[in-house]
């Protein structure tokens, strides 16, 4: 199918006050819409989280877009590259501001900016052939994907601002009794087997308390992750998979680098604790696997198809990750239900993605959803994998609008929790990983 057309469009979508270790969510996040136009007027979509740097790559890239087969992935991952210089490591990821990462471990901009160019051709392709996306990828394993309950520390709030303020559905959460009714009306609403919490937020011992009190309230059949993104340093992160030894099914990202995981990982070796270590912040390109492998530094890896560079580049992700034995999940941010189905397909078609996938979805408000029919259901934790040709959905075109609009009108850009943070918490706060 020729790509007659791209059309990227801003969007906005409320967010909740949510607490990570760089600071808390801003009353809005900003997502980017690429849609390719087939010359029989048909469309795929993709999705990726806003930079102003990505958005103005991405349009700048239309003239050369245009005219390319959306079959032809490869030659459109060409002119991405192409475009940002030959040497994607000299052009850092935008996105990933809100973390301190070693110039050695930044994410870098290409497999973002193609990822979702790639997505919204395979749903071109994919309708075009008659064909789910999951069967473009080599097929599906799986027809239904189960997702984790995601917990936030979170003060009181629904997002978005004046007359667009949203209805404050899960209340404030800042104590582990907090957390728990959280996790109850998450799991009530969904169906979610397992829970994973954003920590990084309090001191290790009230993140520690909020575990237990988890495993109190859902008893040890439920798998529990904690993810403080790096807040810890190894000492620290050590003490705390000790605590945590019994309740935990993953350890997230405690502490900084391939180096510090791979000290945390040996430290509780040490110590008889057996903990696989996940991460979506020290292994995020596929230059990172050699180096983690010999340190045995990491034994999960979250995929995530917005920065590893697309659907295709993830299913072989989930290659390597067999042959050597890494266990696979799926990291999330704040998204549509674009990203949502695009996550669906991917996850059924790599066989070793065992572990319950992260989704930020139960945290969007039912106004912002852009696909038509409202959010995507959950049915017992899971998402049915679509039959239809594409990924599976048509899009609303005047929430589409409507999104667009909410991104004209607010004063966001660039995400900048730290700053958020500042503004309406704590004037003094810094930005530091570790913290404890």
């Amino acid at each position: 199918m020729k790509i007659a057309d791209m059309i990227v469009t801003p969007v906005a979508i409320a967010d909740a006050p949510l607490r990570n270790a760089p600071g808390i969510h801003e009353p809005y996040v900003n997502r980017l819409i690429v849609e390719l136009v087939g010359e029989d007027g048909e469309s795929g979509f993709g999705e990726a989280a806003y930079s102003t740097q990505m958005h103005e790559d991405l349009q700048r890239l239309r003239p050369e877009i245009i005219a390319c087969d959306a079959a032809t992935q490869q030659r459109l991952y060409e002119i991405v590259a192409t475009h940002l210089d030959a040497d994607p490591e000299n052009r850092p990821d935008p996105v990933l501001k809100n973390f301190d990462l070693s110039p050695a471990k930044v994410k870098t901009a290409l497999p973002r900016t193609f990822s979702p160019i790639e997505v919204a051709a395979l749903d071109l392709t994919g309708r075009s052939l008659g064909l789910p996306v999951a069967e473009l990828l080599g097929g599906r394993v799986r027809d239904t994907v189960p997702f984790s309950a995601y917990l936030f520390y979170k003060h009181a709030g629904g997002g978005g601002e004046g007359v667009d303020e949203r209805e404050d559905v899960y209340g404030e959460a800042m104590t582990p009794e907090g957390v728990v009714a959280q996790a109850q009306q998450m799991i009530d609403r969904y169906g979610f087997k397992s829970i994973k919490l954003k920590a990084g937020v309090f001191p290790p011992d009230d993140e520690i308390a909020a575990i237990r009190a988890l495993r109190v309230a859902f008893g040890p059949g439920v798998p529990l992750r904690i993810d403080p993104n790096t807040a810890w340093t190894v000492e620290t992160s050590i003490r705390v998979g000790k605590e945590l030894a019994d309740d935990l099914e993953y350890f997230e990202d405690p502490t900084f680098g391939i180096g510090g995981m791979a000290a945390v990982r040996h430290g509780l070796l040490a110590e008889g604790v057996d903990i696989p270590n996940a991460t979506n912040m020290c292994v995020t390109a596929f230059s990172h696997i050699p180096e983690s492998v010999r340190e045995d530094a990491v034994q999960v890896i979250l995929g995530d198809h917005h920065y590893w560079g697309g659907l295709r580049a993830t299913v072989e992700l989930g290659r390597i990750c067999s042959t050597f034995g890494i266990g696979m999940s799926m990291h999330s941010n704040s998204h549509l239900g674009v990203s949502l189905m695009a996550m669906t397909h991917l996850a059924a078609a790599i066989p070793n993605l065992t572990y319950d996938a992260d989704t930020h979805y139960p945290w969007l408000d039912e106004g912002d959803e852009i696909i038509v029919g409202g959010k995507v259901a959950f049915h017992d934790g899971c998402v049915t994998v679509p039959t239809i040709p594409g990924l599976g959905f048509e899009i609303d075109r005047d929430a589409l609008a409507r999104g667009h609009e909410r991104f004209q009108r607010i004063p966001y850009r660039d995400r900048d929790d730290a700053g958020h943070m500042r503004r309406t918490v704590d004037p003094a706060w810094e930005r530091k990983l570790p913290r404890w």
